[in-house]
């Protein structure tokens, strides 16, 4: 059974990176875009120098010029692809679904965590300065205050990881993501998970939808 391409939807702090990195597992490709514009970049094609003047100027990539790095780096016919972090708009989301995505079988697989909850769990945040290694004072406290387990790293709080500017964040984000739901909702291809509980339970349900 061929896999179905996964456009992967949740919120600051809902476990999108940590899921990402389980679902190559399975075999899938992991498509940032932001990696993929840097990649670019670098490679210094004809749309990487587009990209690097768009930048250079300070302004935003455009959608269309998103959408043209994506076919440029990606082959749906010979494999199956998380889109991380894209689509972030209900636009951008007709644009994947016409321009990419086609008539492959895809689900759009939202990590669905209520906000309270993902407030606490950001305000809660620490991370090693030295590894990256994340802990949360509530469910996952490190065992002596402050220093990292795996490598005795100090523990940094973000300032941005305010209970106020959280939850700003969750107000954007959640004008962002009603209209992309009913969009995949009327597709008949948004899949709820229940990301509260554990990771791998989350990953488990992730697991049995997209058959592996």
């Amino acid at each position: 059974m061929s896999m179905p391409q996964i456009i992967l939807l949740g919120a600051p702090g809902s476990g999108k990176g940590t899921q990402a990195a389980r679902i190559v597992e399975l075999g899938y490709n992991h498509v940032s875009t932001g990696d993929l514009l840097r990649a670019e970049i670098a490679k210094d094609s004809k749309l990487g120098q587009k990209l690097k003047g768009i930048i250079s100027e300070g302004k935003l990539v455009d959608d269309q010029t998103v959408l043209d790095l994506l076919k440029a780096n990606i082959d749906l016919q010979k494999g199956a692809y998380i889109f991380d972090g894209f689509p972030r708009t209900i636009e951008q989301a007709k644009m994947l679904d016409e321009q990419i995505i086609q008539t492959e079988k895809a689900y759009a697989i939202y990590l669905d965590v209520s906000f309270d909850e993902l407030v606490s769990r950001i305000v809660n945040r620490r991370t090693c300065g030295k590894c990256n290694e994340i802990y949360n004072l509530v469910n996952k406290p490190p065992k002596t205050e402050g220093v990292c387990d795996r490598c005795g790293g100090e523990l940094v709080h973000r300032k941005d990881d305010n209970e106020k500017t959280v939850q700003n964040r969750m107000d954007v984000f959640k004008g962002q993501i009603e209209p992309i739901f009913s969009h995949y909702e009327k597709k008949g291809i948004l899949r709820r998970v229940d990301a509260s509980i554990n990771p791998d339970t989350t990953f488990g349900q992730i697991k049995e939808m997209v058959g592996r």
